[in-house]
């Protein structure tokens, strides 16, 4: 198959989180096209679900994070998420550490998904999605600069809030579907 070489990648622009370069691409026939890539550390996101007994039954919980995000001016609601604080941080390690940091409580159960790059065609940065069971209270820890809410919705009411667009990060969606996915096939208990 033939395909495209980086021949050539130029920093255009450092900031403190990012960095965009300029890559110089060989196309089969000989041509040089020009791309973008944006460097960012990885990181790793994590759904919490929490399990109570209510009135004789069990009631699920999705615990998300509300935030303001500049990228779409609003506030948005995801699961807790955050890069990695040194580049071979252990991937489940990250998100414990948001998990707590941001929510307050720590899963004694974790399930793996998978790792996503949210737009493969620009961005590098790699993010492990978890889930997150049997809770228990640790201590929130926010940075400086995090102002969050909670939100508590049932399984049902997540994906409702996917599908009335209340709902619109991608590892979130994903962690949505796949817990649901899962715990219809056996696999979350």
């Amino acid at each position: 198959m033939k395909s495209l070489k980086l021949i050539e990648r130029n920093l255009v622009y450092k900031a403190h989180r990012v960095e965009v370069y300029e890559d110089s691409m060989l196309k089969p026939d000989g041509e040089i096209v020009k791309y973008d890539f944006v460097h960012n550390r990885n990181g790793a996101g994590i759904l919490l679900v929490d399990k109570k007994i209510e009135n004789g039954q069990e009631k699920e919980e999705m615990i998300f994070v509300k935030q303001y995000r500049t990228t779409v001016d609003a506030l948005d609601i995801e699961i807790p998420a955050g890069c990695q604080n040194y580049p071979q941080e252990d991937f489940k390690i990250c998100a414990l550490r948001e998990a707590e940091e941001e929510t307050g409580y720590i899963p004694e159960r974790m399930y793996y998904l998978t790792k996503i790059i949210a737009a493969v065609g620009l961005f590098d940065e790699q993010t492990a999605i978890y889930i997150g069971t049997d809770l228990r209270k640790g201590e929130i820890n926010r940075d400086p600069d995090e102002f969050i809410e909670i939100i508590r919705m049932t399984p049902e009411e997540a994906l409702k809030a996917v599908y009335d667009n209340k709902i619109i990060d991608s590892k979130t969606i994903i962690a949505i579907f796949a817990y649901n996915d899962m715990k219809s096939k056996g696999l979350i208990n």
